[in-house]
């Protein structure tokens, strides 16, 4: 179910990095980037390496330029998943941490944006983080949402998805394959009342958006034009 794709290229985590700050956001810690007076928020919800990774942060400070407001909670309580740990491989740790607990972890998460004055929330996810937010796009108490080489997300979350959704997939991936993200468009197509953007990017593999290589043109060209997607489709619908 989950392979080691997931766990492939692990970030090295780094609690100072980006260029925003650390806060308690729902009763998580969370990293935080950008102005609240565009009462524009966006939640990320990342992979298993957690909120600490440089690269997620960057994205998160790319999008907060965009002007939102962004929010990485840490929803394992600093329990990330940790590859070299032989003792709790990933199915181990996925029981301590399923994406049904993250769903209800989000949801005070959403509440206390609003409470600051948010008045449109996107959400977006990444592997892990996408089943999270694929189930808030059911639920309908998002804007938007996003999900970037999604994990454990199946045609029936797609089925009954409210708010508009993108979905980014690598070619490479056996998360979830190029003939599963094509079913999502399929099922999307056929969903006229819900706005939907599907792309399937050549050449890369899961994670690539937020674990890319630096020294790899192919992945960093990639990753740069998925993020520019991403913000094109916030921009659209979070407002």
């Amino acid at each position: 179910m989950s392979g080691p794709q997931c766990c492939s290229n692990p970030p090295a985590l780094n609690p100072t990095s980006g260029g925003g700050h650390v806060e308690k956001v729902g009763g998580l810690d969370s990293y935080v980037t950008g102005s609240l007076d565009s009462k524009r928020a966006v939640l990320l919800v990342s992979d298993v390496f957690g909120y600490e990774a440089p690269k997620l942060r960057m994205l998160a400070d790319k999008i907060a330029a965009a002007g939102f407001y962004v929010v990485v909670p840490d929803f394992f309580n600093g329990d990330v998943y940790v590859p070299e740990n032989a003792a709790r491989p990933i199915m181990e740790w996925l029981k301590d941490h399923g994406a049904d607990k993250g769903f209800e972890e989000a949801k005070p998460v959403i509440e206390a944006l609003k409470g600051k004055g948010a008045s449109a929330i996107g959400a977006v996810g990444f592997c892990w983080g996408a089943k999270v937010v694929v189930q808030l796009a059911k639920e309908g108490s998002i804007q938007a949402s996003a999900l970037l080489h999604p994990s454990f997300v199946t045609v029936d979350d797609i089925k009954e998805v409210k708010a508009p959704i993108a979905i980014l997939g690598a070619e490479i991936d056996q998360m979830s394959p190029p003939e599963l993200v094509k079913q999502f468009e399929e099922v999307l197509a056929a969903k006229s009342e819900v706005d939907s953007y599907v792309k399937i990017f050549p050449k890369v593999a899961h994670g690539w958006t937020v674990r890319y290589k630096d020294e790899n043109e192919v992945e960093v060209k990639a990753a740069e034009e998925a993020h520019g997607n991403l913000l094109e489709w916030l921009v659209k619908h979070v407002k």
